[in-house]
């Protein structure tokens, strides 16, 4: 364990006030919030959410509006088109099957269109306050820079590896220092690596 003590201490120390930067008030404005982030910036999502969750206030005004109109409110973010058909197909089935609740099961939730398993976990973590680890772009990279995971490993693999490897009273808010970490110190490309702490367990520049 003393690698990942280690770890997590220099989370916790660089940032110790890390939680979703998606804007949300309630559990089916984070859905929606996390569905529209996929390969997109949250900053981006928040532009376009600080608009849309004034006009759309319910799962029912999501479920009867035309998806043309759907998708002329979402069209300034990627993949505009297939977002808002899966918006509006999971506002109709939490209607009819979930009595207009986001559910707060795995299963459940990733039985709506366009729901997979990081957006689960990111509505069972943030909201339900259920111990997860949700795997985005960030979390993959700092996990396997630190050698916490393979390089050819999976989302899923990466995620059962910190689980194993995390407390699980741990597994929400370092999963939320793993995407502060990623973002604004060992980004992609030109990571801080001159101030960092971990260098000296670090892959980079090999991944």
């Amino acid at each position: 364990m003393g690698r990942i003590n280690e770890i997590i201490s220099v989370f916790d120390e660089m940032f110790p006030n890390a939680e979703c930067e998606l804007n949300h008030t309630n559990s089916l404005e984070l859905l929606i919030a996390v569905m529209l982030s996929a390969q997109t910036t949250d900053k981006s999502v928040n532009i376009l959410t600080s608009k849309l969750f004034n006009k759309y206030k319910t799962v029912e005004d999501y479920a009867k509006v035309e998806l043309k109109e759907l998708e002329n409110d979402l069209k300034r973010i990627g993949l505009y088109k297939n977002k808002a058909k899966n918006v509006k197909a999971t506002a109709e089935l939490l209607i009819n099957k979930f009595n207009s609740k986001v559910p707060s099961s795995q299963v459940e939730l990733e039985s709506l269109p366009g729901v997979g398993r990081k957006t689960a976990n990111v509505v069972l973590s943030v909201w339900y306050n259920i111990p997860r680890i949700a795997v985005d772009t960030h979390v993959n990279r700092i996990a396997k820079r630190l050698k916490l995971a393979y390089k050819n490993d999976s989302v899923r693999q990466v995620e059962e590896k910190l689980m194993r490897k995390i407390p699980k009273n741990r597994w929400s808010d370092t999963h939320h220092k793993m995407i502060f970490f990623g973002r604004y110190h060992c980004t992609a490309r030109k990571p801080n690596c001159e101030n960092c702490k971990l260098k000296e367990i670090c892959r980079y520049p090999n991944i």
